[in-house]
């Protein structure tokens, strides 16, 4: 920062010069527009000017440590020529007070209109329109048909058109300009009236056709990524002693090759014959192996898990005795804050380690501030290197200096997707993914459906309520998600039961063959979906094992004491098909048992009956007892 620039720095050292001002630039001259401020940032206590509406990039807050700075700057120089001026004032007026009837846009939602704009300017441009207010509803009309028209990656092999949410992004863009250029010189007419930038791209209408959650990512993979995961954790111990051992050695002046070689024959001392660039990638992918651990543990978001710090779980004992974790970080997807959320130890694990692995980037980064401030005490990169202040996910910038910085949302899903092919899956994994995946385990561990990772997710099956009274600092919206997907896995169970051609055992099963089975059922509903989803909501589910039971509550000796009495027409259960191979299993072991000499009268009787109840249900399912069930020939 030159001697010029720092004075006038110094004329807005107070946030109300920024607070203060006017929230729209209609009506002011070419000076008072260029005066105003557009970000500041706190330097070491000290308020220092970050863009000003003159300058020709505006760089914005940076909202989470895994932002991308490159993603949160307006490039005016990108708005075509004629459009640049109000390009500025409305996104003036965005930044300052947001739309009409929405909440104030944050960061990533200014620069995507700004971006999405962008093809707009440039088309009505290439019109010959030199101004917002010659833009005519007939143009507008145009340029939708021209995004229509438009392809998604031109350059690719393959390129398609824009999707309806594509297209939405677009026209919601033309109406905001339209929103914001009314408290500029130069308003804009309305640009499609009697009709919406969602009616045009469809786009509500293929959310509802197609839906718009997150894909669900299949056991198979979610199974073979933590196996994989977890495994690495196990050598952790012993790549970190390694790294620590070489880190701490002492050479004399020597090139490249030359301490390459000293390093790599320290290591094989050491046991390690592979060299320091696979210990290098090894410590990689250990940091990638416990991100896999943490989002699949706790249903953190990316920018959750980026705020982590050191020392982020603490425990407590409840009046029981037993033990809960706790993860501390921040959310600001619903602007909740400081937040916590329950983990297993297998989590905290993961966090221990971290802890660790991020320690020689931590003094980096603390070398990094203590040089900038000793160039310029009110560099403004000193209050972005304070954001990654011990934070444990973390990396280094090879192409900035070596800077070491919380890893952002691209990086991740790139890790990720390399992490995945290394466990032999094509399938494109994300960041986003942990969360629906969490949410869908932790909803199957309460409904008793859970095949894998059944110690990591219990906890989950404690009351909602309860969950709350543990720790009120608990992130609410991963309640809600849960809750959804326990509503979809019931709603899929009733698909089922309610299927004509489903074999169904227990009472309340026979129940549902029958009144599925009356001319009636359907009539009483709108269409087979709504009379699903009207089941789903107002019958109680859940699984224990080898049966579902319907009953308000869990006291009946059939969940856990006598397993065989599900069967035997208890009005409140339901066995299917994929209860069978328990039936055998019980079926199988029945017949050893009853060849015991010494289980006396009462035993033998008891014996009988239960054998009896799986011949009967193996039978109602389509089924013979068999060394595996096999459907009946009746």
């Amino acid at each position: 920062m030159n001697a010029a620039a720092a004075a006038q720095n110094r004329a807005f050292l107070a946030a109300p010069a920024l607070l203060g001002q006017v929230s729209q630039v209609r009506g002011l001259t070419a000076i008072e527009r260029d005066a105003l401020l557009v970000t500041m940032r706190r330097v070491d206590g000290e308020w220092v000017v970050v863009s000003r509406y003159a300058d020709p990039v505006w760089w914005l807050s940076i909202p989470t440590t895994n932002s991308i700075k490159a993603l949160t700057k307006l490039e005016f120089e990108k708005v075509a020529a004629p459009f640049r001026p109000i390009a500025k004032a409305v996104m003036y007026r965005l930044i300052r007070r947001g739309r009409d009837k929405y909440k104030r846009a944050g960061t990533a939602a200014i620069v995507k209109v700004f971006t999405v704009l962008l093809p707009f300017f440039e088309f009505v441009a290439d019109l010959g329109v030199k101004s917002l207010s010659s833009i005519s509803p007939t143009i507008c009309k145009q340029y939708v048909e021209a995004c229509r028209q438009s392809m998604t990656n031109p350059t690719d092999h393959d390129p398609v058109l824009l999707k309806p949410s594509g297209l939405y992004k677009r026209f919601s863009a033309v109406e905001a300009l339209h929103e914001l250029s009314q408290y500029t010189d130069e308003p804009m007419r309305s640009p499609w009236p009697n009709t919406t930038a969602d009616y045009l791209s469809g786009y509500g209408r293929s959310k509802r056709d197609e839906g718009a959650k997150t894909p669900l990512m299949p056991d198979k993979v979610f199974e073979g990524i933590f196996q994989r995961a977890s495994s690495i954790l196990e050598r952790a111990d012993h790549l970190l002693d390694l790294r620590d051992y070489v880190d701490g050695l002492t050479f004399p002046p020597l090139s490249a090759p030359a301490l390459l070689a000293r390093k790599n024959n320290a290591l094989a001392l050491m046991g390690w014959d592979q060299g320091l660039g696979q210990l290098r990638s090894d410590l990689l992918e250990l940091r990638t192996a416990c991100y896999v651990v943490i989002a699949s543990l706790s249903g953190c978001r990316n920018h959750e898990i980026s705020f982590l710090k050191e020392k982020a779980y603490y425990s407590t004992e409840d009046a029981t005795g037993t033990t809960h974790w706790w993860m501390k970080s921040r959310s600001t997807k619903t602007g909740a804050g400081d937040t916590e959320w329950m983990v297993p130890p297998a989590a905290v694990d993961a966090l221990r380690i971290m802890d660790r692995w991020a320690k020689p980037h931590q003094s980096m980064l603390l070398a990094e501030i203590d040089a900038l401030r000793a160039r310029d005490p009110r560099n403004i990169r000193i209050a972005e290197a304070h954001e990654h202040i011990g934070a444990v996910f973390v990396g280094v910038d090879k192409k900035r200096s070596r800077r070491v910085r919380t890893l952002g949302t691209r990086q991740w899903n790139s890790l990720l997707k390399e992490f995945a092919r290394a466990c032999g899956f094509e399938w494109g994994l994300a960041t986003h993914h942990f969360r629906r995946k969490f949410a869908n385990y932790a909803a199957r561990s309460q409904f008793g459906d859970l095949r894998y990772l059944r110690q990591h997710f219990k906890h989950w099956s404690l009351d909602m309520s309860l969950h709350y009274a543990l720790n009120e600092a608990q992130e609410m919206t991963l309640f809600l998600e849960i809750e959804d997907e326990l509503e979809e896995i019931k709603e899929q169970v009733v698909g089922t039961w309610l299927d004509d051609g489903e074999p169904l055992g227990g009472g309340y099963g026979k129940g549902l063959i029958n009144w599925r089975s009356r001319s009636e059922t359907v009539a009483m509903f709108k269409s087979k979906a709504h009379m699903v989803r009207s089941v789903a909501q107002s019958t109680a589910i859940r699984s224990n094992g080898h049966a579902w039971c319907t009953a308000d509550d869990n006291l009946c000796t059939g969940n856990d004491l006598e397993p065989t009495r599900c069967s035997s027409g208890c009005e409140s259960a339901v066995v299917g098909r994929g209860h069978a191979n328990i039936y055998q299993r019980l079926h199988d072991d029945l017949v050893e048992l009853a060849e015991t000499p010494d289980i006396g009268p009462g035993g033998r009787a008891r014996v009988e009956r239960d054998l009896s109840r799986c011949k009967q249900v193996l039978g109602e399912l389509g089924f013979t007892p068999a060394a595996s069930p096999q459907p009946s020939s009746t």
